[in-house]
């Protein structure tokens, strides 16, 4: 449904979604050297494994492939609800737009903080394009796009037209001088682009950004999608089945059309936006389950502490190095731990950014964007 001014009942916000929200930034803040740390103390088939998973590896999709996909789908998830609320306190069309904006402008900025190295000052140094809040500003003006002036189905069309033409452009566009269909980490069209655009002010990491636009936004639009299915006036069992049934579809439909276009992170492929996002709608159909469907809360807190204000320690963790202060806490304890001090160390710098999380937490102090 496209936007209208008439007022709507505003529902509760969900506490599922701000728990996996903090699960999904966990990883990124600390619990993933927690991972790699514990499989370096304790070497073994199965840590090893454990920790292969929090890595990327090009056209291997792992775990920790999951992290910044699920990042984008849960921006989605909460875009209907907050535009209800909008249209609910009768704010107009243009006043909205005036909103998103700003908090695009704000994304961008802060993305050139964490990943950019704007701080530094210095031109050869600057990464214009390099940050997953720079994929969710986009991701996010377009959808916002899409809500205010698109029916539900056109939204579908144009996600599908914007895989679809993603996957040909990839695929059948020759690159010059090489060819067409060439998908290797160091050569491909979407990485190309970003050269010749870009030039020196891209990360040169191998991820791709400007055409990579296309299926960025489908990941926030199939957010959106299951934002709008926990809107529906239906009881709560109807709800989950429809979110895993989205979810396995999603799964299967990535899978089917990775024979084709494989399934791969850096350039953000369209079977990767629907393998990863199906994962991520069963991963929210389970969380609103437990959480708020069971009611069973307690076990999610610590998720929730960092979920409501996950963009905040995104930008921290990127900016400050929290094992520094760790060390004042647990660093004479390095003589007597031996080979387990990393792992003793990662785990009391997640701890010591939870702690700080959990200051904000208690007095209310929300950063949002």
């Amino acid at each position: 449904m496209s936007y209208t001014a008439a007022p709507v009942n505003v529902p509760k916000r969900l506490m599922s979604i701000d728990a996996l929200r903090g699960f999904d930034m966990l990883w990124i803040v600390g619990g993933s050297e927690v991972i790699i740390a514990f499989s370096k103390a304790y070497p073994g088939s199965f840590s090893r494994w454990i920790a292969k998973n929090f890595d990327h590896e090009w056209g291997t999709f792992r775990f920790y492939d999951l992290i910044m996909p699920l990042f984008l789908f849960i921006v989605g998830v909460v875009m209907p609800v907050a535009f209800r609320n909008r249209m609910a306190h009768h704010e107009n069309k243009s006043k909205i737009y005036r909103h998103v904006l700003i908090r695009v402008f704000k994304l961008y900025i802060l993305g050139l903080v964490a990943s950019g190295h704007l701080l530094e000052f210095n031109i050869d140094t600057l990464h214009l394009w390099t940050d997953t809040l720079h994929s969710i500003a986009v991701g996010y003006l377009v959808s916002s796009v899409l809500i205010l002036e698109t029916s539900r189905k056109w939204q579908y069309i144009i996600v599908g037209l914007l895989l679809l033409a993603y996957s040909i452009i990839m695929t059948q566009v020759p690159i010059p001088g090489h060819g067409a269909g060439i998908l290797q980490k160091d050569l491909n069209l979407a990485l190309y682009i970003d050269n010749k655009v870009l030039g020196h002010f891209q990360e040169g990491l191998g991820w791709t950004y400007i055409l990579t636009n296309m299926t960025f936004v489908c990941s926030v639009m199939l957010g959106v999608f299951a934002g709008n299915i926990l809107l529906l006036g239906l009881n709560a069992k109807a709800k989950i089945q429809r979110l895993v049934v989205v979810g396995f579809s999603c799964i299967a439909g990535g899978l089917i059309w990775s024979f084709w276009f494989p399934i791969i992170h850096h350039i953000w492929t369209s079977s990767l936006v629907l393998f990863a996002g199906g994962w991520s709608y069963l991963l929210l159909a389970l969380f609103y389950y437990i959480i708020d469907v069971r009611g069973y809360t307690r076990w999610a807190f610590p998720f929730k502490v960092i979920g409501v204000n996950s963009i905040a320690v995104y930008v921290a963790t990127h900016l400050f190095n929290f094992s520094t202060v760790a060390v004042v806490f647990v660093g004479g304890l390095s003589r007597w731990v031996g080979e387990w001090y990393p792992l003793l160390l990662s785990f009391a710098a997640l701890l010591v950014t939870w702690l700080i999380l959990l200051y904000m937490y208690r007095n209310k102090t929300f950063l949002k964007v």
